[in-house]
């Protein structure tokens, strides 16, 4: 098994599809998690070159937001589109980052990317509310690299 595969359980990745799922409830925001085994570059570097990747651009708000995990580099970041950065103040992440990395020196992946999840649900609520019409632009799978 690669560490990809270790960092996660299925039942876990399940837990975490069902917490997207309940973030976006509550926004027109979308969030996605990828995990991949590990980077040469920044994380937040190659956060967003996977954001570009996965095509989270395309949503109507540009309101895309990626959780992204180098699990053997142990390195993280959270990269959040346009919409939200011209909303923003440019340390709009660092809460939710540092409950993830509470969780992540506790070797308790599961439960940081579930926390993460749901504060970054609770702060896209404040600047892209849900709306009556809203579809669920992108897929809540985890991808991996």
């Amino acid at each position: 098994m690669s560490k990809v595969e270790e960092f996660l359980t299925q039942a876990e990745e399940q837990e975490i599809v069902a917490t997207i799922g309940k973030a976006e409830k509550n926004t027109s925001g979308e969030i996605r998690v990828h995990i991949e085994k590990e980077t040469s570059i920044a994380a937040i570097d190659r956060a967003m070159e996977v954001f570009r990747t996965l095509n989270m651009e395309n949503t109507q708000e540009r309101n895309g937001v990626i959780i992204y995990v180098a699990v053997k580099s142990h390195q993280f970041a959270i990269y959040g589109d346009k919409g939200i950065n011209e909303k923003v103040a440019d340390d709009f992440w660092n809460c939710t980052k540092d409950v993830m990395a509470n969780h992540f020196k506790n070797g308790n992946f599961k439960q940081g990317l579930i926390e993460g999840i749901l504060n970054a649900g609770e702060q896209l609520k404040k600047h892209f509310p849900y709306q009556d019409n809203d579809t669920d632009e992108l897929s809540n799978e985890i991808s991996k690299g």
